[in-house]
């Protein structure tokens, strides 16, 4: 055990998780590579959990944030902040929701804890839809509302919570259906659901889910969703934390695959946007998000620093079309990766979209789930080189392959070599 690993034990909760059986310390890092404190340099395919967006040491993001910590680090939202008034506009009008009003966060929890708030306090109602196979965030609400009892400690909740079929396509009751009729049983699943209880506040839903494994519905199933909820007046919050800003490579927001009658009613965002600063956010058109009837303010949402390090990031994925390298070589490492799986015995599916992958694994000749061969996978593929992350609903099973939206082929390539060495040492 190193030194820095005592330590940490020594002073941090038991429940705090570290990777690997030696666990790592990043010291540095440059586009899609970082280093050890060893000075071991590993190709990054998880990106601090889909946070480190466009590259590592971006530049332009680095100038961005030294030149406004020389100006002025903090003001609070008390006053005026040119640089988060020029993020919210740029963040209002790609949301695609009219009249569009944004509240900046410090993190994806932040974010989908304040767009309950808003859900509740519109609909005066404390019931919340939500996805099983969920994970919306570790505040006591997000919690509550998180359909993935790995990842929700607690059941006690400020709210009452029912949870829907259709988050995950490949495992679960309506598995065997073919696509229309998986969402028409998810859809006559709602109607059934709410014909027994009050009309809920909202439906919140992950486009693909993270921490379950980047699973994913049918494009359509919360556009035929959104149907009924409009019949009951129910709102419907996409938590774009994971899946937003061109990550999906189709599609700049993960709702779009599901936007045959228009955008969410609020939309949540965090993570990527920030390339490592800690930024989150809601965005809610102006009657929603102006209901509340009491103060309120944020101390650290919209630190002039992070703003400025928002803008600038994503003005390069903008200018340099990282959606479209996403699309492009994502589907060229999903195709690579599909390859490789075909001949593993514990890899029963290759999913995903442009950089958001996952791997699921099974123990062979069977559908049980296999965490045991993806922890070993994870540490196989740290000792050749690459940094992946995991995931999973009823069992962690699931490799999560998500790079800086910037990786180029030649990197896909090699970290593709590299998964198909480690699966090889668990076959």
């Amino acid at each position: 055990m190193s030194s820095l690993h005592h330590r940490h034990l020594a002073v941090s909760p038991d429940w705090l998780a570290l990777y690997y059986k030696r666990p790592l310390e990043i010291t540095h890092g440059e586009g899609r590579h970082v280093w050890d404190a060893d000075g071991r340099r590993y190709l990054d395919f998880f990106g601090g959990i889909l946070t480190t967006m466009t590259a590592h040491a971006l530049p332009e993001v680095t100038k961005a944030v030294a030149e406004q910590a020389g100006r002025i680090i903090h003001s609070s939202t008390l006053y005026l902040n040119r640089p988060m008034v020029e993020l919210a506009e740029r963040v209002a009008t790609l949301s695609g929701i009219p009249d569009a009003r944004v509240f900046f966060t410090t993190s994806g929890t932040e974010a989908n804890d304040t767009a309950l708030l808003l859900a509740t306090t519109y609909r005066g109602s404390n019931q919340v839809l939500a996805m099983r196979n969920s994970y919306h965030g570790r505040s006591f609400s997000a919690v509550g509302i998180t359909g993935n009892n790995a990842w929700s400690p607690t059941s006690l909740s400020p709210l009452q919570t029912l949870y829907v079929h259709g988050g995950v396509r490949t495992r679960g009751p309506y598995e065997h259906l073919g696509d229309a009729e998986f969402i028409k049983a998810c859809v006559a699943d709602l109607e059934d659901l709410l014909g027994h209880t009050r009309a809920p506040a909202a439906l919140i839903a992950e486009p693909i889910q993270g921490v379950g494994g980047f699973t994913s519905p049918p494009d359509g199933l919360y556009a035929a969703f959104r149907r009924v909820l409009d019949r009951h007046g129910v709102l419907w919050i996409s938590d774009e934390v994971q899946t937003g800003w061109g990550r999906t490579g189709e599609h700049f927001w993960g709702w779009q695959a599901h936007g045959e009658h228009g955008p969410p009613d609020i939309l949540t965002f965090a993570k990527g946007i920030g390339n490592g600063m800690s930024i989150g956010g809601v965005v809610a058109r102006a009657e929603v998000m102006n209901c509340l009837d009491a103060n309120s303010i944020s101390t650290f949402g919209g630190s002039p620093v992070t703003m400025a390090a928002g803008l600038a990031n994503l003005s390069y994925l903008l200018e340099h079309d990282l959606q479209g390298n996403a699309r492009r070589v994502g589907g060229l490492l999903i195709e690579r990766l599909r390859a490789i799986g075909a001949g593993s015995s514990c890899v029963r599916e290759v999913r995903g979209r442009g950089l958001m992958i996952g791997i699921e694994l099974v123990r062979p000749g069977t559908d049980e789930a296999n965490p045991e061969a993806a922890a070993a996978v994870l540490e196989a593929a740290r000792e050749g080189g690459l940094l992946i992350g995991k995931g999973g609903g009823h069992n962690t099973s699931v490799l999560r392959i998500a790079p800086p939206l910037s990786l180029t082929i030649p990197e896909a390539e090699e970290g593709a070599e590299i998964l198909a060495e480690a699966l090889r040492s668990v076959d």
